[in-house]
């Protein structure tokens, strides 16, 4: 199975890119969970491991998808005709789906500030954060008077501390080496 996930990888990352792109992630998932099951048929499991040329081959499963490929999900089935991977259509959909899964995941991000934050600056730290992690944030603020100024932002194991308490810490220990 790891073999055929490997093979899967790049097929399953291409139509993700290009389905993110176009904003298709819903019907490029729909015709890869088609294909996969035509692929998974076993007459047609036959015909695509039989020694016969690619291009056949690819008509022959274009005609089965019929109406649910358009024409890129066509050209995608061609590609893998071409390649001799339509039986890894499976492994390509599991990729597909854990991408997907991944992208659409919500990062918990903790914003410990001085003071209360107002509207327009926590869409600054929300857009910031999003644009650093290339993924949708859910903000959680929290008030912490003894900070004196500024934020620390914190996410998975990681710290970022912009407040003032922080910037003088660090320079105490500048200094004190």
């Amino acid at each position: 199975m790891s073999e055929l996930s490997t093979v899967a990888r790049p097929y399953a990352k291409a139509a993700f890119d290009f389905a993110l792109e176009q904003g298709q992630l819903d019907k490029w998932q729909e015709m890869l969970q088609f294909s996969a099951l035509v692929a998974e048929n076993e007459q047609v499991s036959e015909y695509i491991s039989a020694s016969l040329a690619s291009g056949q081959i690819a008509d022959f499963f274009c005609k089965i998808c019929g109406e649910q490929l358009d024409q890129y999900g066509q050209n995608f089935i061609r590609i893998m005709a071409e390649n001799k991977r339509l039986s890894a259509l499976s492994a390509v959909l599991a990729e597909f789906l854990s991408l997907r899964a991944a992208h659409e995941a919500v990062k918990e991000v903790n914003v410990i500030s001085a003071t209360e934050l107002d509207q327009a600056q926590e869409e600054k730290i929300l857009r910031a954060m999003e644009k650093r992690l290339g993924q949708k944030v859910r903000l959680t603020t929290q008030l912490d008077k003894s900070l004196i100024a500024g934020v620390i932002i914190e996410y998975d194991d990681v710290v970022i501390d912009g407040s003032s308490r922080g910037q003088l810490n660090r320079l105490n220990q500048a200094l004190s080496l």
